[in-house]
């Protein structure tokens, strides 16, 4: 199926000209899409509850701050950047009663409205912009002229503009620099939490922590360990970005590259392969959604404790270490949680 695939040409920020945008949380996501928009000229408040670290932060930045409800209340567009696990409680809490006929509820995942924990009325309209990175690599483009390519999905269209609305929104984050990609709201969350789960986070950090493992078991440095196994996945990973696969094996080595065609298969073989299709099953049937929203209710005792031994684990020692020895690391840092 031909997926439409927009840019800044095909979208018009006059849209949002007379509109409030109230961007709800101000984390990785949040800070982005708030200061996006308003250097794009959008008028923007940032919806924060009154003890938060954030507060002063999103003043720093030059934004108008006002808690979750107030927020709700003054706009006509309302975006949810907040964690997932609480998504559902602020929207039924703050921005639920604050509502009207004809407003627009927003989200960056398609988790809550795809799940069911949010079931907006019919006469609110519901669209989603998903950028397809961290909100801190969607800030750092913007600033630097470019975009993230972003998914775009409407779900509830009462007004008959939500797609127009979604896209506007969309190129004043810098979307349309990149492409807005139009999708469904089962299609991106479920592909999402597929791609974190199996490869980019728990896939990924699961091979690097087993191939350092291996290394230090068999009795090799663990400084060593830490360069070939996880160090120098960035830049395996940034030749990917920028060509593909094949773009990465013209540039490394024939050892490499026969290691690459001959050695792979056997590390992620059928049986791999077998246990993402249950791991597919799991997110595609909602159990993994009730099993995370259960956790979150129990107070993430599971949860972390799993954290602190990912924390805990020698290799985060020795690669802090090494980065030490590399000073340049810390400049124009992606992550800097001063202001982020």
């Amino acid at each position: 199926m031909a997926l439409n695939i927009y840019y800044d040409k095909d979208a018009d920020l006059g849209r949002l000209e007379g509109k409030i945008v109230a961007v709800i949380g101000y984390g990785s996501q949040g800070h982005a899409h708030s200061q996006n928009l308003h250097h794009s000229g959008v008028d923007v408040v940032v919806g924060l509850r009154k003890d938060s670290p954030s507060w002063a932060k999103a003043e720093e930045a030059g934004l108008r701050v006002m808690t979750p409800a107030e927020a709700a209340n003054a706009a006509d567009i309302v975006m949810m950047t907040l964690p997932d696990e609480t998504t559902a409680d602020i929207y039924r809490e703050h921005i639920a009663p604050n509502l009207v006929e004809g407003n627009y509820l927003a989200v960056a995942h398609g988790f809550n409205i795809h799940f069911g924990t949010i079931q907006p009325p019919d006469d609110i309209n519901v669209f989603m912009v998903a950028p397809k990175g961290p909100g801190h690599t969607v800030r750092q483009h913007y600033e630097e002229g470019r975009g993230v390519p972003s998914l775009v999905a409407v779900a509830q269209d009462p007004s008959g503009d939500s797609l127009q609305i979604a896209l506007a929104y969309a190129k004043g984050i810098g979307a349309g620099r990149a492409g807005i990609i139009e999708t469904n709201f089962r299609e991106e969350t479920e592909t999402d939490l597929f791609g974190e789960q199996a490869v980019l986070c728990g896939g990924l950090t699961a091979l690097m922590a087993a191939g350092y493992d291996t290394l230090v078991e068999a009795g090799y440095a663990p400084e060593m360990a830490y360069f070939e196994t996880i160090h120098e996945v960035k830049l395996i990973v940034d030749l990917i970005y920028e060509g593909g696969i094949a773009n990465m094996r013209y540039s490394v080595s024939n050892t490499a590259e026969f290691g690459d065609l001959t050695r792979g298969p056997r590390i992620v073989d059928e049986d791999t392969k077998k246990r993402m299709k249950e791991i597919l099953g799991e997110i595609q049937s909602g159990n993994f959604a009730k099993e995370f929203i259960l956790e979150n209710r129990s107070g993430n005792v599971s949860f972390r404790a799993l954290r602190k031994q990912g924390e805990d684990h020698p290799m985060e020692e020795v690669g802090d270490r090494l980065r030490g020895l590399m000073p340049w690391l810390k400049e124009k840092r992606l992550v800097d949680r001063a202001k982020n």
